[in-house]
């Protein structure tokens, strides 16, 4: 093999390990992405929980001071 040949196959070896890794990167690039969607959507639908309950006024279970019955030493 001639030193260009040797040079040319160091390269071509090169980039085989870059576009490797490439791979590799875009798989758990991809995967991250994946669960990032899955809590956004979670996320989604307990907010459009939250915003129901507060439009419909049940924020809490607390009754509101108006409703409680006094404390037995009134």
């Amino acid at each position: 093999m001639t030193d260009i040949e040797k040079k040319l196959q160091a390269q071509i070896d090169e980039l085989e390990m870059k576009q490797a890794f490439q791979e590799q990167t875009i798989e758990e690039l991809n995967d991250a992405l994946t669960q990032q969607q899955f809590l956004i959507e979670k996320m989604q639908v307990q907010m459009r929980y939250l915003v129901g309950k507060v439009k419909s006024g049940q924020v809490s279970n607390i009754a509101s001071e108006s409703e409680e019955t006094p404390p037995p030493h009134y």
